[in-house]
């Protein structure tokens, strides 16, 4: 891969709940999605990935993900926060970032979207339609999207 282009056919996921871990997992591979997803369990987790901190430390950070799945509702450092953190930092401002969230709330909407989020999904409870979700992700975002130019 040459130095101009660093984007990975990787998914970052960021969830905290092991449940829909496994249901985004299984959710890709039924659609052939599966690339690579690197799992973060709550925000710290995903700032390490992303910035290359911590057990990340050897990982070249110039290599972002296709696509950020972001949780809402985490512990240590919430969804929002993470979103706010990778907005204010040259190097991850324009990573595409996708809300997947179980939340309701308005205020989280707005707050996403004013921070600088992609998209916003709410999860649907039901499976078939959880996966109907996460396939029109996967095409979309590994196979559709055009990223942005990498930040050296």
């Amino acid at each position: 891969m040459s130095d101009v282009e660093r984007r990975s056919e990787t998914i970052l996921l960021v969830e905290d709940n092991p449940d829909d871990v496994e249901l985004t997992l299984r959710a890709l591979r039924k659609e052939g999605l599966l690339a690579e997803v690197v799992v973060a369990h709550d925000g710290v987790e995903a700032l390490d990935y992303l910035f290359a901190r911590g057990e990340h430390a050897g990982r070249d950070p110039r290599r972002h993900p296709a696509v950020v799945l972001l949780d809402l509702k985490m512990p240590r450092i919430d969804g929002l926060e993470v979103l706010r953190r990778l907005r204010s930092d040259d190097r991850t401002r324009l990573l595409p970032v996708v809300v997947l969230t179980c939340s309701r709330e308005e205020r989280d909407l707005k707050d996403s979207y004013s921070l600088g989020a992609n998209s916003y999904i709410r999860k649907p409870v039901d499976f078939d339609r959880f996966r109907e979700a996460v396939r029109q992700l996967g095409v979309y975002w590994l196979t559709l999207n055009e990223a942005p130019p990498a930040v050296a």
